[in-house]
C-alpha cells in the first residue's frame, strides 16, 4: 500500500473540511478504495498507486479554489472532484470565475468583488494591456475598491508576489501632530480606507499573516523614496494630495514586472493653497505615452448611497 502526504497549511481548513466536517466526508466517499486521515496542517492518503495520483490531482483543484476563493460547497467539491482525470488540468479543474461575470476577485464566505460600472470594467480590461494606470474620479466611485480588488486578483493568481498600498499623509483639515500615539499609530487613520477594502477581499487571519510578512505593505508615500518596486502591485491612492516631486518619485520607483495604479480626486486636494497637486502635472504630461492609460470616473460610477450622486451634483455647482 502506497502513502501520499499533502500539505494544506496555506488553507482555511474551516473553508476546505466544512461545518463539522461534512465536506471531509464528501471527499471520503467520493474516494472509497482510499484511506483518507487529516491532522493539522497535513492529510495522509493510503491506497493504490493509481488512486492516489488522481486523487492528488484532483485534491490540488480543490485546494486552489479554496485558496483562490475562501469559499467551497457540496457543489464545487462534486464538480472537481467528482470524475477521473481524462482531460487537461484546465479543463477539469475550478472555473476562473474571474473572468466571468464581472467578478475581480473572491473575498471571504464567497463575497463577489464585482466590477459594477462601465469605467469600473474599463479599469480591469485596461491593467492587462498597461502597467501604469490612473483613475481619477469623485468620491464614491469606487477606484480605489476596484484598484485594490486588482492587487488582490494578481496577487491570488501569483502573477505578483507583492502589494503595495500608499497614500500621501496630509490632512484633510485636521493636524496630523495632534494625533495621540506614535508614528504607525498617527498614519494607520490616514491608509484606513485601504485596510477597510483589503478586509472585504481576504480571509482575517490570512491577511493578518500578509501585512506581518509584508507580502501585503500599507504605507505613506514618503517610505516610498529610495525603493525599487519590483515583482509587485503598487497602488497610490488618494494621488492629488502627492507634490509634483512625490508622484514623480513615486512612478520612477517602478521595476521592470511591476504593475501601478494611480487613483484620485482632483476636486478634493488637501495640500496647501499655495502648492500644486502633482496629479494636475501628471495627467498633462504622461497622456500620450504608451503603457501608461488614464480613465476618468464620473458621478454616473458612483456605487455609494444614491444621495452621494446627487451630493457631488450639488457640490459641482460651487467650485
Amino acid at each position: 500500500m502506497n502513502e501520499l502526504k499533502l500539505s494544506i497549511e496555506n488553507i482555511n481548513p474551516a473553508v476546505l473540511w466544512g461545518p463539522n466536517n461534512d465536506h471531509f466526508e464528501i471527499i471520503k466517499k467520493q474516494y472509497p478504495k482510499l484511506k483518507i486521515v487529516a491532522r493539522g496542517s497535513e492529510v495522509k492518503v493510503l491506497g493504490d498507486e493509481h488512486e492516489l495520483s488522481v486523487f492528488n490531482e484532483k485534491f490540488g483543484f480543490l485546494l486552489q479554489h479554496v485558496e483562490k476563493y475562501d469559499n467551497l460547497n457540496i457543489t464545487d467539491i462534486e464538480r472537481i472532484l467528482g470524475s477521473k482525470v481524462t482531460h487537461t488540468p484546465a479543463a477539469d479543474g475550478p472555473v476562473d470565475k474571474s473572468t466571468t461575470g464581472e467578478v475581480i476577485v473572491f473575498g471571504p464566505n464567497g463575497i463577489m468583488v464585482k466590477a459594477r460600472t462601465n469605467n469600473q470594467r474599463r479599469m480591469v480590461d485596461s491593467i492587462v494591456k498597461n502597467d501604469v494606470l490612473f483613475a481619477i474620479g469623485p468620491a464614491g466611485t469606487g477606484k480605489t475598491y476596484t484598484a485594490v480588488a486588482l492587487a488582490v486578483r494578481a496577487l491570488k493568481n501569483k502573477e505578483i508576489k507583492r502589494i503595495i498600498l500608499t497614500r500621501p499623509a496630509v490632512e484633510a483639515g485636521e493636524n496630523l501632530g495632534f494625533l495621540p500615539g506614535d508614528l504607525k499609530e498617527k498614519i494607520d487613520p490616514y491608509l484606513r480606507p485601504l485596510y477597510d477594502a483589503l478586509d472585504d477581499m481576504i480571509p482575517p487571519e490570512k491577511l493578518k499573516t500578509y501585512l506581518e510578512n509584508r507580502t501585503i505593505e500599507i504605507a505613506p508615500l514618503a517610505f516610498m523614496r529610495g525603493r525599487t518596486l519590483d515583482n509587485c502591485f503598487v497602488i497610490l491612492d488618494e494621488a492629488q494630495n502627492a507634490t509634483d516631486m512625490q508622484l514623480k518619485m513615486f512612478l520612477t520607483r517602478m521595476g521592470p514586472t511591476a504593475k501601478f495604479i494611480v487613483t484620485g480626486d482632483v476636486t478634493q486636494i488637501d495640500l496647501p493653497k499655495k502648492q500644486q497637486s502633482g496629479l494636475h502635472t501628471a495627467l498633462r504630461i504622461l497622456t500620450d505615452i504608451k503603457g501608461i492609460d488614464i480613465i476618468y470616473l464620473s458621478g454616473e460610477d458612483v456605487v455609494r448611497h444614491k444621495l452621494v450622486k446627487r451630493i457631488l451634483e450639488a457640490y459641482g455647482d460651487i467650485q
